[in-house]
């Protein structure tokens, strides 16, 4: 068999490293299993963790948050737990309010998530930093710990299917 010529080898080469490199997701999944804030998820980038106190209209608790940003888009789940169950309702709505309010958002759509754990979905649209985003929130608690799931980023860079993945990923009690 002859051999290629160098020319015709360093095309094939490099047709074969550029075929490779469109392989290469934006998004590389993986699963998370959070074991303190009690939650499962697949996040689309390595995310990183932190706690803080927040106040949810009046409720002051200690709010552990997981998340991973893409493109500029924030993929995040928060949750806490609460002191009493009659809390539990009170914190999920002033959950909502904040977030919505956190990008100067109207609520587009809101709809009820049926499943072992049901939820409310929420999609707002606001602003950050000066450029229009998108919010789409699941809410849902479990017992006494109530939980956030939440895609923010510009409309036309977030692929509808990355939102998908991650909110239906999203296991409240892990």
């Amino acid at each position: 068999m002859p051999s290629m010529p160098k020319i015709n080898r360093l095309g094939a080469h490099l047709l074969l490293l550029a075929a490779l490199a469109g392989c290469s997701p934006d998004y590389n999944w993986r699963q998370v299993d959070n074991a303190d804030a009690a939650f499962a998820a697949l996040f689309p980038a390595k995310p990183s963790s932190h706690a803080r106190e927040i106040n949810l209209d009046g409720i002051r608790t200690n709010m552990s948050m997981t998340a991973a940003e893409v493109h500029g888009a924030l993929f995040a789940v928060g949750s806490t737990q609460l002191s009493s169950p009659a809390l539990v309702q009170p914190a999920l709505e002033a959950m909502k309010t904040a977030m919505v309010r956190n990008i100067g958002g109207t609520i587009a759509s809101q709809r009820n998530v049926p499943g072992p754990v049901p939820s409310s979905e929420v999609v707002a649209n606001g602003t950050r930093n000066g450029r229009p985003v998108q919010l789409t929130a699941r809410f849902a608690a479990r017992n006494q710990r109530v939980y956030q799931a939440v895609v923010i980023g510009a409309p036309q860079e977030v692929p509808a299917e990355a939102i998908d993945t991650f909110l239906s990923s999203f296991r409240p009690g892990g």
